[in-house]
């Protein structure tokens, strides 16, 4: 039958041969199937399109986050993170977690470990995870200097040292010019450290009485506290360290302008304890401060530093009074204080070191050795008005228990025309310092030769003025035998001295310190090596020893040096290297400063046979 096909004229229908209709029929499936095609390109197109709306859309929305979360949640969330490791790493995540972290007692943190926790579908993995943590080794002290004291670190510090007990010892010295610590950072110290014991705050501006008061809350263990040049501590800070550390034991004060009387009547009143004082260039610290002080912690106080405070007399007289348990006392520059107060200060039956006392004078010395027959250490530091005819009365009235004295920079120490008839013997006297008194020359020190024959330790460092002729005196008619003698800066002692000293007592001799003696040669280092057995640390430092000093010093066998100083010693060359290796492994330091005809490939080749020893090059 033929096929009929409209074609839009008029109606008609026209019949048309088979193979025109077959025609007609292929066009047709064309047209439909390029109309599919126009509709699947639109369906895809839509579909990029819808893609491209979610994607975008998914950009605009906010991406699910802890951080979205309120501080309380976050807080309640890192709290219970387990592990050093984990609270370590959470503190890495932003300034946020980590002054939240910060913020966290570590009660808060073993109250969270206590409670049971829900089953964890991660259990095995983090339990894994755990099984190869190793156990963090204790904090027990830390050290904040210069720009790196800021907050965030001290921070990180207390985060990490809580996951591991604490810290035991804190000092912030100096602080960062534009972030420095401030009471945010020592507030999470105060969190983390609970047992706390000791803290210095040098040189820290920004540091107020709101964060010492966080330490006093959160650290009761403090036992000492140390604070320099911070202005914003007053004594509102004080008494709150006074109520909250009851076991202090020494408190330092310096340059702090805001701290006054009543601070320190606090600490006087809840810190029975107290034991070492140190309060310095705080002018509103007063007669009542110190004496309510010294009143309350009469039984436990022992020693007492006081400098540039405006007191009188009579905080003088209420330390003799009440200071018992006071061993030493330093006074210095206090401008309203005088020889009156002094005297009555001589009650202080245990007093043993007085330092840079400028009031003091020999009758003064003398009327206080009177009252006080327990000395045992007498240190005189910049006390120039004591001379050696004080002294010398001292020495004859001291007890028999009597081991030490010390003058240091004592520039009233001087050479005497004419020695007293009778003169002390001073039998139970041990140790000897006279330091750095440029009046004090050989007669002075031959007196005190004659008068000690015990002595075991000299010092005589800096007194240029000594030569052999005061020094043989002392070497001669000591009978207990010398074990530490120094006499670095006495340029005038030869080698006849330094003979003579290792001959009478090289059997007993363990440190002889030799700086600066520049008439020192070889000659003083066969002597050593031929008399002195015991002797393990030798300073050769700028004398004029040579190659072949060192060569005597490692050919003696017997000699077990462990400490060698040949610093600034111009004629130690190269040749003395191969001595140097040979002196045994005893030889724990050796200091080759300034030293320069060695060489740094020399040093090198002698670090590596001394590998055990300490070379300074």
């Amino acid at each position: 039958m033929p096929a009929f096909c409209a074609y839009g004229d008029g109606g008609c229908l026209v019949s048309a041969p088979a193979e025109l209709s077959g025609l007609f029929l292929r066009g047709g499936a064309v047209q439909r199937r390029k109309r599919a095609l126009v509709a699947a390109s639109a369906v895809a197109a839509a579909a990029a399109e819808c893609v491209r709306a979610a994607k975008k859309q998914r950009q605009q929305l906010p991406l699910p986050s802890l951080d979205a979360l309120p501080d309380e949640c976050l807080f309640e969330i890192l709290r219970r993170v387990p592990g050093g490791r984990g609270r370590g790493a959470s503190a890495r995540v932003s300034r946020r977690w980590l002054a939240l972290l910060g913020s966290i007692r570590a009660s808060e943190v073993a109250q969270a470990a206590a409670t049971p926790a829900l089953p964890d579908l991660n259990e095995e993995f983090v339990m894994e995870e755990e099984e190869d943590e190793t156990p963090a080794a204790p904090c027990a002290e830390r050290v904040l200097e210069g720009k790196e004291a800021t907050d965030v670190r001290l921070a990180a510090m207390a985060v990490v040292a809580g996951s591991r007990g604490g810290l035991d010892k804190l000092a912030v010295r100096g602080s960062h010019p534009t972030r420095g610590v401030t009471d945010q950072g020592l507030s999470a110290v105060a969190r983390g450290s609970p047992n706390l014991r000791s803290l210095a705050l040098w040189d820290v501006p920004l540091v107020s009485d709101a964060g010492l008061a966080e330490v006093a809350a959160g650290c009761p263990s403090l036992e000492r506290l140390d604070i320099s040049r911070c202005p914003l501590i007053t004594d509102k800070g004080l008494i709150a360290v006074a109520q909250g550390c009851p076991n202090l034991v020494s408190l330092t004060i310096e340059a702090c302008s805001g701290v006054g009387n009543e601070g320190l009547m606090a600490i006087g009143r809840c810190c029975s304890k107290l034991q070492a004082v140190n309060i310095k260039n705080c002018a509103d610290v007063g007669d009542q401060g110190i004496s309510s002080l010294v009143c309350s912690a009469t039984a436990s106080l022992a020693k007492i530093r006081l400098q540039g405070l405006n007191i009188t007399d009579a905080s003088l007289a209420v330390i003799g009074y009440y200071g018992k348990a006071v061993t030493d006392l330093t006074l210095a520059r206090l401008a309203t204080v005088g020889e009156r107060g002094f005297w009555v200060m001589a009650n202080a039956a245990g007093l043993q070191n007085l330092r840079k006392c400028g009031h003091v004078s020999d009758a003064g010395l003398t009327a206080f050795t009177e009252s006080a027959k327990v000395f045992e250490n007498l240190q005189l530091e910049e006390c120039n008005r004591v001379t050696l005819v004080g002294i010398l009365s001292f020495l004859r009235n001291c007890s028999q228990k009597f081991r030490a004295i010390s003058l240091v920079k004592c520039m009233g120490i001087k050479d005497i025309c004419s020695a007293p008839a009778q003169l002390p013997l001073c039998r139970s006297l041990r140790f000897l310092t006279i330091k750095d008194c440029p009046g004090f020359t050989d007669a002075s020190l031959a007196v005190v030769g004659m008068i000690c024959p015990q002595l075991e330790q000299v010092d005589l460092s800096g007194l240029g003025e000594v030569t052999d002729s005061g020094l043989l005196p002392l070497i001669q008619s000591s009978e207990a035998g010398l074990i530490k003698v120094d006499l670095s800066g006495c340029k005038n002692i030869t080698d006849g001295a330094v003979s003579s000293l290792v001959k009478a007592h090289g059997k007993s001799l363990k440190k002889v310190s030799l700086e600066g003696c520049s008439k020192i040669t070889d000659v003083s280092l066969f002597a050593i090596s031929e008399s002195c057995t015991e002797l393990s640390e030798l300073d050769l430092s700028n004398c004029m020893v040579s190659d072949y000093g060192v060569a005597v010093l490692s050919s003696a066998r017997h000699l077990k040096l462990r400490v060698l100083s040949l610093s600034g010693c111009s004629n130690v060359t190269q040749k003395s290297v191969p001595y140097l290796g040979n002196l045994g492994q005893s030889l724990e330091g050796l200091n080759l400063q300034f030293c320069n005809m060695i060489g740094n490939h020399n040093v090198a080749s002698l670090e590596k046979k001394l590998w055990w020893c300490d070379i300074l090059a």
